[in-house]
């Protein structure tokens, strides 16, 4: 007998708030969250969407996400640690399940004396969205590192991405698979002691910059080419303009902050009256980095 939606009672909870489950804490709740426990409860979570034709949305720790008041529709599979969270060490290769936070995947890194990876300190996401998102910073981003990835295809097939398969450019990635499973990860050896020196530089460095304390998304928008989107919006004189609960931060005018009370709303009025006002003064189109659902 084919399985439904409604048997994966243990893991499934019903008109769940997703403000709950993301860093901007607004927004609605999805008609079903799933929190598979293992890759195979996962795989068949996502067979049973299929055959049942529901509308799959996967969802990692939420960090760079804006979920609308309407909430989504289908289910929303929830695919972070403890799920998908094995990093594996051989040589200078390290192996990252899709659900493992990037955090730790750094950390795991410089614990073994493997380096490439600590200026990703301080990024905010699991593996499969840092990947996708090809998540970096100044020194460099990790696409750069990647020598395959393990996905899941829109057609429900296991399948290994790998050389031509892959590209990456400006926080964008050539991956259109439905989730990743895991990502490998070419590193150089290197001293551990040096590399934690080199992260905790990078770290303050952030931390100095960016409101890593607050209610945030991380960087709304992207840079455009040679541009930096924070320094468009603060020339605008944008910093601290505020649209209900949500407000752009005064350490750094790329990042949107919610308070409690803010409505996605909120949000997306703030977004446009930035993209307005940089359309206007500077003639630039503020793209976003974040996810709209």
């Amino acid at each position: 007998m084919t399985k439904s939606i409604e048997d994966f009672n243990e893991i499934l909870q019903r008109d769940e708030p997703l403000s709950r489950h993301t860093w901007l804490r607004v927004g609605g709740p999805a008609q079903y969250l799933a929190t598979p426990r293992t890759e195979a409860e996962l795989l068949e979570v996502i067979t049973t969407c299929r055959s049942q034709q529901l509308l799959i949305h996967i969802l990692g720790s939420g960090s760079n996400l804006l979920v609308r008041e309407a909430g989504v529709q289908g289910v929303v599979v929830r695919v972070v640690e403890p799920l998908l969270s094995e990093v594996r060490i051989e040589g200078t290769s390290l192996t990252a399940g899709g659900g493992t936070l990037l955090s730790h995947v750094v950390a795991e890194a410089i614990r073994s004396g493997l380096g490439g990876i600590e200026y990703l300190v301080g990024i905010p996401g699991t593996m499969a969205g840092a990947v996708v998102g090809n998540s970096g910073g100044r020194t460099g981003d990790i696409g750069q590192l990647i020598t395959s990835v393990r996905v899941l295809t829109q057609d429900n097939e296991i399948a290994v991405r790998r050389g031509d398969e892959l590209s990456f450019s400006y926080r964008r990635s050539s991956i259109q698979d439905l989730l990743i499973l895991s990502a490998t990860l070419e590193l150089i050896h290197d001293d551990s002691e040096e590399l934690m020196r080199r992260m905790r530089k990078n770290w303050i460095m952030k931390r100095s910059t960016q409101p890593l304390a607050d209610q945030s998304a991380g960087c709304i928008f992207r840079n455009p080419r040679g541009l930096s989107a924070g320094s468009l919006i603060e020339q605008c004189g944008l910093k601290n303009l505020s649209v209900g609960k949500a407000r752009i931060s005064e350490r750094h005018a790329n990042f949107i902050v919610t308070e409690s009370g803010a409505t996605s709303k909120d949000v997306e009025q703030l977004i446009s009256r930035i993209q307005k006002a940089v359309a206007e003064k500077f003639a630039v189109n503020l793209e976003l980095e974040i996810k709209v659902w």
